[in-house]
């Protein structure tokens, strides 16, 4: 019997120095190639998930 997963859970991190990370934190904004390096990073698991899930 196939089993089926309706849930989808994707976490990023990113670690470009403890400075840089806390003043992004607190102003809330994200510079272009913080948010380059996010969407890259959640883009290659989504990929990496889908592929896997082809392969079954």
């Amino acid at each position: 019997m196939p089993l089926e997963i309706r849930e989808l859970v994707i976490k990023a991190s990113v670690n470009e120095g403890q400075q840089r990370q806390n003043s992004a934190r607190e102003s809330g904004n994200f510079d272009a190639d913080t948010q380059a390096a996010i969407i890259a990073t959640c883009v290659e698991q989504v990929l990496a998930i889908l592929k896997e899930k082809s392969e079954r």
